[in-house]
């Protein structure tokens, strides 16, 4: 005799309710994606800029920044900032406030070496916006996942 005694109610989290787990790794998904985006806009307004002349030298070793450079490091940077995010989703009471006021502040910063780089007019204000597209791309993205993730 096979018998069963299945009551159909299956453990989990409550209704409405998402694990731990399943909201880190929606983050990060979303966050992937954005950096995807990230990259490729920062690239294509680094080739848009190049195209019409500037020519991205800095001047400490004469160096000229290669296109594929740009989606690097902003690659690298922006998974810097889903670290975070993740970071604040599960040890912050407020992730997404203290995510932006973050992402910010690092932003601000990372204008500074375009600034002291010596590079010619164009070159630096270039790379100050293309410092921007990325952080356009990223912060609000994140910020908006975060709010879903907590409400």
């Amino acid at each position: 005799m096979n018998s069963m005694n299945d009551t159909g109610v299956v453990a989990g989290p409550a209704s409405g309710q998402t694990s731990p787990t399943h909201r880190l790794r929606g983050l990060a998904g979303t966050g992937f994606v954005a950096t995807l985006a990230a990259m490729v806009a920062t690239t294509l307004a680094a080739a848009l800029a190049q195209a019409v002349g500037v020519d991205f030298e800095v001047p400490d070793g004469g160096e000229t920044i290669p296109l594929p450079g740009f989606a690097v490091v902003t690659g690298f940077f922006s998974v810097v900032g889903i670290v975070i995010a993740v970071a604040l989703l599960r040890w912050s009471a407020r992730p997404a406030e203290r995510f932006v006021w973050t992402a910010v502040s690092l932003t601000a910063i990372s204008l500074l070496p375009p600034l002291l780089s010596g590079a010619n007019t164009a070159t630096t204000t270039t790379l100050l916006g293309l410092h921007l597209v990325p952080a356009t791309v990223m912060i609000p993205t994140l910020a908006r996942s975060l709010r879903t993730r907590t409400d």
